[in-house]
């Protein structure tokens, strides 16, 4: 495959459904100006994210209230998303929504074109409070698109490295990492830009493209929601880590061309393929199930089922 474009959103949307199609239709025809085949949106752009994080406990009454305040339930085979649908024609979109399945919800995204949905994802990795909201998802999986193929996650998802490597060894050769990303809750930072939490999306970005050697294309939310400022920040990472475009910490639309297949060829042929290299069998407790909850547990304290016993022992 030759060069593509591909441009990433940083973008406000909220529950306004229609403000929230023009806004995509306004993307989309920047997308198409930057010769573009591939456009990222964030994360809840039909219908917006949550007013706000936290978790603990909460009485009946304020149950009914954060449950009017849910953005709406979507169906994967709706008239929401065939709308989006009929305006892609033939640019690829990766968008954020609620996902209705029964009565359950889901934080959830979709990569489509005009002939359909191409891959849907349900969000595995939940931050504090979306339990409250949102059921989790337990998937993760590539799909091919016509420009490639690729791999989804949402927001929090970036934080966890398994989540990338999976999609990366699933083939995944582009990562659209969807956001509704904000800034610190506590402590802020007189600027944006040095705010810790916009910094650490920053980091997550680069190391994910480059410890997996993809090219990772991450979207987020603008301006502010319920109590939730967004940091922007939207960007196009190389597989060697070196960022091809970002909005910085306004909204707009970022764009590059890149040659996905040759830059691939060509960061993997560098000396250092991660993938080829890994060595998963001395890997030990990085793939078990959970057994702590903040707390790590030294060898001893571990269950003997999990235990490893040394390669020198």
């Amino acid at each position: 495959m030759s060069e593509i474009g591909i441009s990433v959103a940083a973008a406000e949307f909220g529950r306004n459904m229609e403000q929230s199609y023009n806004t995509i239709g306004h993307l989309i025809g920047q997308a198409r100006t930057e010769g573009s085949s591939l456009l990222v949106l964030p994360e809840a752009c039909l219908g917006g994210y949550l007013p706000s994080l936290g978790g603990g406990d909460e009485s009946a009454e304020e149950r009914e209230r954060r449950l009017r305040r849910l953005p709406p339930a979507l169906d994967l085979d709706g008239p929401e998303l065939r709308r989006v649908i009929d305006m892609a024609g033939d640019l690829v979109i990766s968008l954020g929504f609620c996902e209705a399945d029964g009565p359950d919800r889901y934080n959830a995204a979709v990569t489509l074109h005009g002939d359909g949905i191409l891959g849907s994802y349900r969000k595995v990795h939940q931050p504090l409070g979306e339990n409250l909201c949102y059921a989790a998802g337990d998937t993760f999986a590539a799909f091919d698109t016509p420009v490639g193929r690729m791999g989804m996650q949402i927001c929090y998802d970036k934080a966890f490295p398994e989540a990338a490597r999976t999609l990366a060894l699933d083939g995944a050769e582009i990562i659209t990492s969807l956001s509704a990303w904000p800034t610190a809750r506590t402590a802020p930072a007189e600027s944006m830009a040095m705010d810790r939490w916009k910094q650490r999306f920053d980091i997550y970005d680069r190391a994910r493209a480059t410890e997996n050697q993809v090219v990772w294309v991450a979207s987020n939310q603008a301006g502010t929601f319920g109590s939730l400022r967004f940091v922007c920040s939207a960007k196009i990472v190389g597989p060697g880590g070196n960022v091809l475009a970002d909005t910085g910490i306004e909204p707009g639309l970022a764009s590059a061309k890149i040659d996905v297949q040759a830059e691939l060829t060509a960061i993997r042929s560098g000396g250092m393929y991660n993938l080829r290299d890994r060595r998963p069998e001395v890997y030990g407790d990085v793939v078990e199930p959970n057994l702590v909850t903040g707390t790590l547990l030294s060898p001893q304290q571990r269950p003997a089922s999990v235990r490893k016993t040394p390669a020198h022992a």
